[in-house]
């Protein structure tokens, strides 16, 4: 990137919080490219986006290798270029497990070998126009590869300089605290943070599963899906809408029978609930929605994943619905909801302690 000229950036308000145990500090929203930036949205849509991002505070970009085929990094390495955003004043992560090469040892069974997170997260740089990010993500976890492997992987990748932090996605606690035992017995570096979903109807993993995790590591989430795939908005409480996602997405073509079966009926008449005491603080239920994921501490970052810079704003209402969630309304919102996780106790320690001690 051109050192000349760079935008300045400013918070705008938006809240930062450390990413895991680590001292690198994020938004409390991030911008995410999975479906929209390089699939459903490319060319200046994506300009549009990523600058009203930058001028609202936000300064985090989250992306995947496997992500429209590549695109999703090639189209945000092109505009983070044409903006020519000061490196430091950014973070960006990425994620590595089904890239789009070809070899023995980069599809099927072997996705998280050595050869291919190492040459994987080259080629990642190479489409985002960087010589780094900020942090690397597994994005699923490997059965077929020892996690010594792995581990030793993500952090040759961290000793070229090619990425600060590596974190995990989607993997059970069990994975991540092998994981952790591993990096600990060989002094290696542990992954820090765990890219989840995370919603008002999907809480069992990021609220119990991994409530150990974080008390005993210091690890935060950064959480996907605090819409649930658009639920949580209310839009599909009538039907689904002709070009939403349930309507056109091959992996969310079953919703139609879902939403009608007695499960999917039941979480229309909470989102409908929802919608009431989003109305009733001024607000919408997807800004309160949203809201809701930020406030737990456990979070460093929400995902965003939007189509528009107008829907990219309309989801940033919910840094104004934040300071309304007071204990009463979440009280509220729990009644409604009626599937907080028990406290986990031991009961959330998923043979955590199989590995021994250290």
């Amino acid at each position: 990137m051109s050192s000349d000229a760079h935008p300045a950036y400013a918070p705008k308000g938006m809240p930062f919080r450390r990413l895991g145990p680590s001292g690198l500090r994020v938004p409390l929203f991030c911008l995410g490219g999975w479906l929209t930036i390089g699939g459903s949205v490319i060319g200046d849509p994506v300009k549009d986006i990523m600058k009203t991002a930058f001028e609202n505070g936000i300064n985090m970009f989250d992306t995947a290798e496997d992500y429209s085929k590549g695109n999703s990094e090639r189209e945000m390495g092109r505009v983070l270029k044409e903006l020519n955003l000061r490196r430091t004043d950014l973070v960006i992560s990425t994620k590595i497990f089904w890239g789009p090469r070809d070899g023995p040892n980069d599809k099927g069974a072997f996705p998280e070998a050595s050869s291919s997170i190492i040459e994987g997260t080259q080629e990642c740089l190479e489409r985002l126009q960087v010589s780094y990010v900020d942090i690397i993500f597994a994005h699923r976890y490997d059965i077929t590869v020892p996690m010594e492997e792995i581990v030793r992987a993500f952090n040759y990748v961290i000793e070229k300089g090619w990425a600060f932090y590596w974190g995990t996605s989607e993997w059970t606690a069990q994975q991540i605290e092998e994981a952790h035992h591993i990096a600990t017995k060989l002094n290696l570096i542990a992954p820090i943070a765990e890219q989840c979903r995370h919603n008002m109807l999907y809480r069992e993993r990021p609220e119990k599963e991994y409530a150990p995790l974080y008390k005993k590591y210091g690890m935060k989430t950064t959480a996907f899906s605090a819409l649930a795939a658009g639920m949580l908005t209310g839009k599909y409480n009538n039907g689904i809408p002709e070009g939403s996602r349930f309507a056109t997405v091959d992996m969310y073509k079953n919703r139609e029978t879902t939403l009608a079966s007695a499960e999917g009926l039941a979480e229309i008449a909470k989102v409908k609930e929802i919608t009431k005491i989003a109305e009733s603080l001024g607000s919408t239920p997807t800004a309160l929605a949203l809201a809701w994921v930020a406030k737990n501490p456990n979070t460093s970052t929400v995902i965003l994943g939007v189509s528009s810079a107008q829907q990219l704003l309309e989801n940033l209402k919910a840094l104004e619905v934040l300071p309304k969630m007071t204990d009463e309304v979440m009280e509220k919102i729990e009644s409604i909801l009626g599937n907080k996780p028990e406290d986990a106790g031991n009961n959330g320690r998923p043979e955590l302690d199989k590995f021994g001690r250290i």
